[in-house]
């Protein structure tokens, strides 16, 4: 139960739901009620769909590569790391992601469902916590019900986004932003030291 609990609270923090709010404000703006609810439903359909995509096929490209499990773990810690830094001290999700926008009649696929849902952070940490060589088949069947449930936790947030926002406020969505770059930077540091802890003693 705790497992499954630490597993959500990462998930959490990676897709960072809170922070897709003012993302999907911002990018539906023009739109009406109706046509806003659909941009909500869409993005988080293709952001699963993108998610599960590479968690399906994530590992074959790696494999195909001949990437060792200690690298693949090594350079997906320093990745997430990265990221996680761009939400900790970048202007935060919320910002760069808003000023991504160009095009307000296609915004359904970009900027709300990559890079705001389905971000490269979201898509290394699935690719990671559904690793063949670590977790079976029922562990991995359960990581990917976890992340359907993360993304429908999005969608119910971006459908009630006034609100969400109205009760927050953009500096109260900045700052959970920044808390869930700490526990990704957590986690990303924790794939590093064990890849690391593998590669030695495999060495020795």
């Amino acid at each position: 139960m705790t497992e499954l609990f630490a597993t959500v609270l990462f998930l959490i923090a990676v897709l960072d739901p809170i922070g897709s709010v003012p993302v999907y404000l911002e990018a539906t703006k023009e739109f009406n009620k109706k046509e806003k609810k659909k941009v909500a439903i869409r993005a988080a359909l293709i952001a699963f769909l993108v998610l599960l995509f590479f968690i399906i096929v994530g590992q074959l490209i790696l494999e195909g590569m001949e990437v060792s499990l200690d690298a693949f773990q090594i350079s997906g810690g320093v990745i997430l790391f990265l990221f996680a830094l761009t939400m900790i001290f970048g202007d935060g999700k919320p910002e760069r992601e808003k000023g991504n926008i160009k095009d307000y009649k296609h915004v359904t696929i970009f900027p709300v469902a990559i890079p705001s849902i389905a971000s490269p952070g979201a898509i290394m940490a699935v690719v990671l916590m559904t690793d063949n060589h670590i977790y079976t088949i029922q562990q991995q069947a359960i990581t990917t019900l976890l992340v359907l449930t993360v993304i429908v936790l999005t969608c119910l947030l971006l459908l009630i986004a006034n609100i969400v926002q109205k009760r927050i406020g953009e500096y109260g969505i900045t700052v959970i932003s920044k808390i869930m770059g700490l526990i990704l930077a957590s986690y990303a540091v924790q794939s590093i030291l064990t890849g690391l802890k593998e590669f030695f003693t495999v060495v020795h």
